[in-house]
Parts: C-alpha cells; structure tokens; sequence
C-alpha cells in the first residue's frame, strides 16, 4: 500500500504528534508499505526528508518553525503535480484538524480515495486556552470550513464538535489514541465506532536505551541512599500546567532534583519563579532534546510527572515512561485510566496542594528504596510495531469495503 499521511504541523517540528508520524512512517516501510507525510511548508532551518511533500504556507508562530497552507485550487494543483511522481496513494491517513485536513479531504475526494482519520487534539479545550473569544473563533472556523469542504454534512450544532463531525462523516474509519478520547468524541456526537491505535514506543530504542540507562548508574535505579530524579516533559505553555507544576514542587519540600525538557512561551516565567522561590539546586531547565535522549532520561529517572488535565488525547509521555520502565504520577485520572495497572501513582485530585503531596510521598519512596523498576513486560503492548500492525489492519479493512 501507499499511505498519505497529512499533518497540520510539518513533521520535521517539535511536537508529539511529529515524532508519532516519523515513528508510524518508519515502521510502515518495515512492514514493506510506502508512506508520503503531507504538511504545510516549514519555514525555520531543518532536515529534509524525501518522504515529506510540503504545501505552500505562511509562518504562524514568531520562531517560523509552525505553519498553515491555504485550502483551495492552487493548494490542490500542487499536490496533484508533487504525487504525480508518486506511486498511486491507496489510502490517505489525515491526521490533522485544520487547513491540511481539508487538503487531504479534497485530495481523496478527487481520487476516488479511502480516508482513515485519527483525532489528535482536543480542538475545544485548546480554544478555549489561547483564544480570547473562543465561541466566535469556532463560528468563524465552522464557517471557514464550509468553503473549502463541500456540502455540509454534519447535523451538529455549531460547536467545535461540529466541526470535527464534519471531518468524521468524510471519513472511512475513525482513530483515537486513547481509550478516553474516543468515548469524549462519541458522547458530544463525532462519529461512531471509534477505534483506538496508540501513538508507539520506538522498539529499536528501548532496549539500547534501557541497556544504555543500566550501565550509566552501574545497576538500574539502585534503590534508596540517593536524591531522587523527577521528570516533567512537554510544551512549556498554560495548558500543560507547567507553573502549577513548579508550585507543587515548592509545596512538597522534597529533597530532589526535578529536570524540565522542553520549551515555550512559559520558559521566561517558569524560570523567574524558580529563581525568586530560591528553587536553582533542585529545578534544573535541560531544554529541547532528541527523542533517544528523552527515553534515556525517562529510563535514568525515578519518575515522571504528568500535569495536564482535560488537555491530552493521549499523554504520550506516560506511555514511554511504562515501556522504559518508570512510573509515573499522573494528574489527569483519565489518562492514568488507560495505563497498566502499578505503572502510576494519581494524586487525589486536581489541585497543587495534592501534586505536591505526592511528589513529596513519592520521593520519600524513593529514598527508602521502595521505588522498583516497572517489569518490561509491562509495556509491551505500547510499542510501536504493536500500535502500526493494528493500524494496517484498518487500512486493509477500508480498502476491502465496496
């Protein structure tokens, strides 16, 4: 088979969803497939890949590394000419919400195409965290929607459902990633039969990564005696509860060292708060790192923290904490549901006061050495080439239908 996979964000910038298309990519290639990633142009410096076919676009963000392209003719022209030199595409997989879903729609419209569609963002959480009049925007977007995606057909009322329903009722077969975003979906009336197929755990990593972490501390995680290690990894925005997060931090006391990976328009606060709060030899900020990294840090930690809640569709950082072996405290109660059972500990509700108690629980834990890696067993239902054997079985599933 030949699968377009289409992304609002270019698969080369930062973000979950980039790295589970390249992941999904590779592993499809393995299985002896052929993939082309669709996305709008990229504007900031980076690698070039020959599977990616870029659509023409303008910078939305200050750093120029997120883009749109414009839905329409010209858009479709060009991407008529660039799969030109291409196998024929036997299924598009979207996997975006905005301009590039419409790109791939009208793409498989126009070719007599099979489209899968996995939701990946909550689109009416993430309006209502960074837009200042979210019920207007959402008219405007269901609006805008209508222009390029002809006729209506989805008999919701005007609500961010509405318009993910109106990618849903185009599509073949529906994906979510997690267990609790396809019931949310199916409750406010977006499609129906939802299946889930998790974003994966490279499998090449994992053991290197694991054999890697065990040489670095001479045994893994020799328990007890030593300052325990807390990650928090993410996009350092509100959503994420990235301040809320260092609170708790403050809260707890605990004798630990707590390391950031990532960045983002809270960097600069977060980053004054931990100097005002005297937090410098306990909050360390490391940055962006490469995906192998981050698995390391995850296998060399005692823990990684989750903070969202409401937000993710899947919390993909959990997963990969399980698979390498670390547990996980997890705020949100609907992403700890779908996580094996001893992989986390859940504080007993939402608030700061409660993260900080566990933190400061779990690394007392920690340093009585009650705190053991999680069985790799445990995790292996989360790897990648589990997740992209189901996945081609929805592909096949669709083109076999009349």
């Amino acid at each position: 088979m030949h699968i377009l996979i289409v992304s609002d964000q270019h698969a080369e910038s930062a973000g979950g969803v980039q790295v589970s298309i390249r992941l999904q990519t590779r592993f499809l290639e393995r299985f002896g497939h052929t993939v082309t990633v669709c996305a709008p142009r990229m504007h900031a410096p980076h690698r070039s890949d020959p599977h990616d076919v870029d659509t023409r676009s303008i910078p939305i963000t200050l750093d120029r590394e997120y883009s749109a392209s414009l839905p329409g003719r010209r858009s479709d022209a060009a991407l008529d000419r660039a799969m030109a030199t291409r196998p024929p595409v036997d299924v598009v997989h979207v996997q975006a919400d905005f301009w590039q879903a419409a790109i791939g729609y009208r793409f498989a419209e126009r070719h007599g195409l099979p489209v899968v569609h996995t939701f990946h963002n909550h689109v009416e959480f993430g309006i209502e965290q960074v837009v200042p009049f979210p019920a207007l925007a959402v008219r405007a977007m269901v609006w805008a929607q209508g222009l390029v995606l002809k006729p209506r057909r989805s008999t919701l009322p005007t609500s961010a459902w509405r318009y993910l329903d109106e990618l849903a009722v185009r599509a073949s077969a529906l994906v979510a990633p997690s267990r609790h975003f396809a019931a949310l979906l199916e409750r406010k009336g977006v499609g129906s039969d939802i299946e889930v197929v998790s974003t994966g755990v490279d499998d090449d990593l994992v053991g290197d990564v694991l054999a890697e972490a065990a040489t670095a501390r001479g045994t893994a995680k020799v328990p007890g005696g030593r300052r325990p290690v807390f990650l928090w990894i993410g996009r350092m925005s509100a959503e994420k509860r990235l301040m809320e997060f260092l609170e708790a931090v403050r809260l707890s006391g605990a004798d630990a060292e707590f390391r950031l990976y990532g960045a983002g328009l809270l960097l600069s606060k977060a980053k004054a708060f931990v100097a005002r709060h005297g937090l410098q030899d306990t909050v360390v900020f490391a940055g962006r790192v490469p995906y192998r990294e981050s698995l390391l840090a995850m296998a060399g930690a005692d823990a990684l923290v989750q903070t969202s809640i409401g937000f993710e569709t899947q919390g993909m950082t959990v997963f990969e904490a399980t698979v390498v072996g670390t547990r996980s405290i997890v705020s949100d109660p609907s992403i700890a549901g779908e996580l094996p059972a001893g992989a986390y500990w859940q504080p007993r509700d939402g608030s700061v006061e409660a993260l900080g108690e566990i933190i400061a629980q779990v690394s007392a834990a920690v340093r009585a050495g009650e705190v053991s890696p999680i069985p790799a067993i445990t995790g292996e239902g989360l790897l990648q080439s589990a997740q992209t054997r189901r996945m081609i079985g929805i592909y096949e599933r669709v083109l076999n239908r009349p």
